[in-house]
């Protein structure tokens, strides 16, 4: 990776008058409505600012790089227009417009995703290429290479919305593509998370038109867009690395020093002052630099980029990358300022922590953050402790022992007890930094049965992974490309098109057929949205629990051993209590529960109480 180091403001490049505004428009009638316009241009600090229309510019702030001024105006009860900036040096002076626009109707109040939604999971390089004009553009560095296994393949998202329907008939509600972004740098950056502008769509991937059309095509279908956010770093190809703001835009020890990735010392009691700040201020990597939202400056422009997409592209939910490596202070003021501006907007923060306790810390109205007097605000977290029992191999271990077997799913579903909403939790069995499952479980279709079952009918908002509903594989031991193959059909060319069921293998179409019938089942079950829990401590490797609520019971049963073996009812009265029969949903068979139950081995059942 080449050497890098952001210590000195270079202004000696030839700029226009004005060469960026940042955000590039905004609302009348925002709950935020001072909003702080950064102009970007050679010596643009000598110049006094106005604006027409009789705004009122709150303030003018210059830094320490005079290409930079950062003007905030109040556009309370201001309604939407076109405002002139004047900007005036002696008796030189030149002009800019500035859109205030009209907020769509009823957008503050916009619904989020929620526990009745299904995530699919897109690394949109690798799924689709609906659009092959633009799989090179002269404005970007890394260039197609499909033979490359961390190269940029093409995907897109034209080829994400030519498969929406693809996506909603299997059951998905919602779609969650990693970020979009322009990511330029020179290798590694089809995964976006290096992100070299905040404001615009990657050119491979589309534009910003494009995306504003993703989010329309799937509220078309009453599906639901999800962005991937970046708050803790951008990639060293950002346009600012090159002429910072200020110094301390980002984090310098000078320049380069990396994370020590010990997120605990954010709320380590005895953690040392020098792991925390290296924690929290260290560069996640060598080519992303850590973003200092301790600067009131970065954290301003960060929250006003993401209210932006939120508004101009009609999104239904963030996921945040990274989100414990954040300033915790000032990371609850970015999530705060969101959900004031948007009450109902759901956000899942990337918490990676094995430990239910830690992850808990970081939900919002946390009992266990509250001793310290925080509140991070995030109204959602991740399950990696589920996560870690399914992708870590619980569906292997076919004898139940006191710690192994469907053991360890019991035990995390023990410490519920520290969330402050469980119903807000993403639960998921892999993603696109992990083992695929079906590498896991070595395309066991039994297996995977097991871990879909379980993820689909757990309290929280379950979230799948592109392609494994078809078997796809991958190990990241051979790399994370290994993690994040081609969908098949994806590209013209493809032999198979698992698209269609016509291009199908048997072996696809078998996982293909499970997946659609389970998670369109559940698409319109509230009792498994919203229902509460009762689970029984396993048995013989067979674990079972029950969603219920006043007007629905489901009984859920997993036999994780290898036999078969039966079940008498008599030990789950209290959940069963008058119901004399039942409906299994994956076989449509009718079950009479005045008798004992057989389930075969490594096999699912889900009941339905009549």
């Amino acid at each position: 990776m080449k050497k890098v180091f952001f210590l000195l403001f270079i202004t000696s490049i030839s700029f226009a008058q004005i060469d960026r505004v940042e955000p590039p428009f905004w609302w009348s009638d925002m709950n935020l409505s001072e909003v702080q316009i950064m102009f970007y241009g050679k010596n643009i600090f000598q110049n006094e600012v106005s604006v027409s229309n009789g705004i009122i510019i709150k303030t003018v702030q210059k830094t320490e790089n005079p290409n930079y001024v950062f003007v905030t105006i109040d556009t309370k009860n201001v309604p939407a227009q076109e405002l002139v900036f004047t900007f005036k040096n002696k008796n030189k002076s030149f002009t800019k417009n500035y859109s205030l626009k009209a907020r769509k109707e009823n957008s503050r109040f916009r619904k989020g995703f929620d526990s009745s939604d299904l995530l699919y999971l897109i690394m949109p390089d690798r799924f689709a290429n609906g659009n092959p004009n633009n799989d090179n553009t002269k404005e970007t560095n890394e260039k197609l290479n499909r033979s490359k296994i961390d190269g940029r393949h093409g995907g897109d998202i034209e080829g994400i919305i030519s498969n929406l329907d693809y996506i909603k008939n299997l059951g998905a509600t919602a779609v969650w593509p990693t970020p979009l972004c322009e990511d330029n740098d020179e290798r590694g950056s089809y995964h976006g998370y290096g992100q070299s502008d905040v404001y615009k769509i990657d050119s491979r991937f589309g534009t910003n038109e494009d995306y504003v059309r993703l989010s329309s095509e799937l509220h078309k279908r009453g599906m639901k867009n999800i962005m991937d956010y970046v708050t803790n770093h951008w990639g060293y190809k950002h346009w600012m690395m090159s002429d910072l703001p200020t110094y301390d835009w980002i984090h310098q020890f000078p320049g380069y020093k990396q994370t020590n990735y010990r997120m605990a010392t954010q709320f380590d009691l005895n953690a040392s002052i020098t792991d925390s700040k290296l924690c929290m201020d260290g560069w996640f990597v060598k080519s992303m630099p850590d973003l200092n939202q301790s600067n009131p400056l970065v954290l301003n422009y960060l929250t006003q980029n993401a209210i932006w997409w939120i508004e101009y592209a009609d999104l239904d939910g963030f996921r945040v990358d990274t989100y414990s490596y954040n300033d915790k202070v000032a990371i609850a003021k970015w999530t705060k300022a969101i959900t004031d501006e948007y009450p109902n907007f759901n956000i899942t923060g990337e918490v990676w922590y094995y430990n239910q306790a830690q992850i808990a810390y970081w939900q919002k109205d946390s009992k266990i953050a509250a001793i310290q007097s925080y509140n991070s605000n995030l109204p959602s977290v991740m399950d990696f402790t589920l996560e870690e029992a399914i992708n870590g191999g619980m569906f292997n271990e076919d004898k139940q022992n006191w710690r192994n077997g469907v053991v360890k799913a019991f035990e995390n579903f023990n410490n519920d007890f520290l969330y402050s909403n469980t119903n807000n939790m993403l639960v998921f069995a892999e993603n696109h930094d992990t083992d695929r499952i079906n590498n896991v479980y070595k395309n066991d279709f039994q297996k995977y049965q097991l871990a879909m079952t379980l993820i689909a009918t757990v309290r929280g908002i379950p979230q799948i992974y592109y392609g494994s509903e078809i078997g796809m594989a991958g190990s990241k031991s051979v790399g994370d490309g290994d993690i994040r193959r081609d969908f098949p059909g994806g590209w013209n060319g493809d032999v198979n098109n698992a698209f269609k069921k016509s291009g199908r293998t048997q072996e696809q179409q078998k996982f293909h057929d499970f997946s659609t019938k389970l998670f369109n089942w559940r698409k319109n079950k509230s009792v498994i949205h919203f229902g509460k829990t009762t689970h029984y401590v396993p048995e013989n490797n067979v674990y079972v629990y029950f969603r219920y609520s006043n007007s629905e019971t489901v009984m859920v049963i997993l036999n994780n051993d290898t036999e078969k073996h039966t079940l008498n009812l008599d030990r789950f009265k209290e959940n069963i209590k008058t119901h004399l029969s039942a409906i299994e949903v994956l076989s449509e068979k009718q079950i009479n529960l005045k008798e004992d139950i057989q389930i075969e081995g490594k096999s699912a059942m889900i009941l339905e109480l009549k």
